[in-house]
């Protein structure tokens, strides 16, 4: 069974979605920890379904490059088959990409190339778009920029906010985060 470690920094919707996929098998994939670079809801929901967790927070570091290593180190010790950014807010550098970039993946509220970056879906509604989407790519050191492993429309409504789209949003985000990573455990995409 593939062996995921999620990397989160915030409310950990997406995070819980895996896990409760995995406990009701759907996900062909054991989640083994959940890391943060914060104190952060998502800890809190790992913890309540009895799964480690760690914090590597960018502060208990005097370089950037030191807080990298770290969080390669922490995600190291689960020895991990897959590494899964879902909502995880920052960028990975080089001491962590030179040991798990070939098995990193991220997911992103938009279809990109288009609206990368921290705020997707507010550039989405500001450039008026009239689709949106999510998708799950490979991680390189340029933020969002990675080839994608799949992508999913999501039309915008006229009376969408930021809030209503990114939620519509997040419902699709789950399912193909599911999915791309069984085909990952299944050997339908392949990550080097």
């Amino acid at each position: 069974m593939l062996k995921v470690v999620v990397l989160a920094s915030g409310t950990g919707s997406l995070t819980e979605a895996l896990i409760e996929a995995a406990e009701m098998g759907v996900l062909k994939a054991d989640v083994v920890a959940v890391g943060a670079d914060r104190p952060a809801p998502v800890l809190d929901i790992a913890a309540a379904h009895m799964l480690p967790t760690f914090l590597v927070r960018p502060a208990d570091y005097a370089t950037r490059g030191e807080w990298d290593q770290g969080l390669a180190e922490a995600v190291a010790a689960f020895e991990p088959d897959l590494v899964v950014s879902a909502g995880f807010m920052r960028l990975l550098g080089a001491p962590f990409l030179e040991c798990w970039q070939r098995v990193t993946i991220n997911t992103h509220p938009a279809l990109l190339p288009a609206f990368p970056g921290a705020h997707a879906v507010r550039d989405a509604l500001a450039a008026g778009a009239s689709e949106t989407g999510c998708t799950v790519h490979r991680v390189t050191a340029d933020m969002d920029a990675g080839p994608p492993l799949a992508q999913t429309p999501v039309p915008v409504l006229p009376d969408d906010d930021e809030s209503s789209l990114h939620e519509r949003i997040k419902v699709v985000e789950r399912i193909q985060l599911v999915e791309v990573i069984n085909k990952i455990a299944a050997g339908e995409v392949v990550l080097d």
